[in-house]
């Protein structure tokens, strides 16, 4: 049983992690339609940034540069890139996401080379024990500020002009066009929100008991990317809800990995997609997504 409850605490901290990165994936998707496959450079370069600077300035300002400069990042690709291709096909806009990806991703594994890049995080590699059950403090820190950040998204999201733009951004663009909400502002905005959301996830997917920032960490948006399809692209309690069920998921599968050798290796990575495609087929919109209706 106190293993059981390990695997389950570290899920529940990893899941609030990947419902960060997942919330990124929702925010662009409601601004702009658009299924950002770039968010994967966004998050490696957030991490990059704080781990190159950490011991020049500290953690602290280095995580706020990285997080600054990751949603920098994510604006420059929406002004640059993405404002151009506008009025475009969605599948068009998704196809240049994934050329810019392969881009910045190109040159931050080059930079980072083979070197695993320590982040200096104040936590070092102190645990929690509480009777049999053991867990790091990373993971707890994980899950409080991403429960922080959540929290906050969904009030700002909820009571602030920005918000109210976005929302009707999503429901109707042409309409809130007309309506004067500027739709190229609601974009950037989008962008740059989710590159910092990014650039906090990095941090906690490179810190104990992984040994730091390394050229695969990328890799954990493609983790993320379950829970925002399984949960509904265009739900922000979608992407809080499947990343909790995809970190949930992964967790148990890899720590229950022993008994379940008849499924064969690596079922801690191929479970989440499991789930996906197991609630995919019975609702095709995700948990929480908007079922399109079409007249026939």
């Amino acid at each position: 049983m106190s293993t059981f409850i390990e695997l389950l605490l570290n899920g529940v901290s990893m899941g609030s992690v990947y419902a960060l990165i997942a919330l990124g994936f929702v925010v662009i998707f409601k601004a702009t339609e658009v299924v950002n496959f770039a968010h994967a450079s966004l998050l490696l370069a957030g991490g990059y940034v704080t781990a190159v600077l950490h011991e020049d300035i500290g953690f602290w300002p280095a995580l706020i540069v990285g997080i600054v400069g990751a949603g920098l990042v994510g604006a420059a690709i929406e002004f640059l890139v993405m404002r151009r291709y506008r009025g475009k096909d969605h599948s068009v806009l998704a196809i240049a996401t994934i050329g810019v990806d392969i881009l910045l991703v190109t040159d931050l594994t080059r930079r980072i080379g083979t070197d695993v890049l320590a982040v200096g995080d104040p936590w070092g590699d102190s645990l929690l024990e509480i009777g049999p059950v053991t867990i790091a403090h990373t993971r707890i820190a994980a899950f409080l500020a991403a429960g922080l950040l959540i929290t906050a998204f969904l009030l700002a999201f909820r009571y602030t002009s920005w918000g109210v733009a976005m929302r009707a951004a999503a429901e109707n663009a042409e309409t809130a066009a007309l309506m004067g909400i500027r739709l190229g502002r609601v974009s950037l905005g989008a962008w740059a929100v989710a590159g910092g959301l990014a650039a906090v996830a990095a941090l906690f997917l490179t810190v104990f008991p992984t040994p730091g920032l390394e050229r695969a960490t990328s890799l954990a948006a493609l983790k993320a990317f379950p829970a925002a399809i399984l949960g509904g692209l265009d739900s922000t309690t979608g992407a809080l809800v499947g990343g909790l069920i995809v970190g949930v998921t992964e967790s148990l599968a890899t720590g229950y990995q022993s008994d379940l050798t008849f499924l064969g290796r690596g079922l801690g990575e191929l479970a989440p997609y499991l789930v996906m495609v197991a609630i995919l087929l019975v609702r095709p919109a995700g948990l929480f997504g908007t079922k399109e209706l079409a007249r026939v």
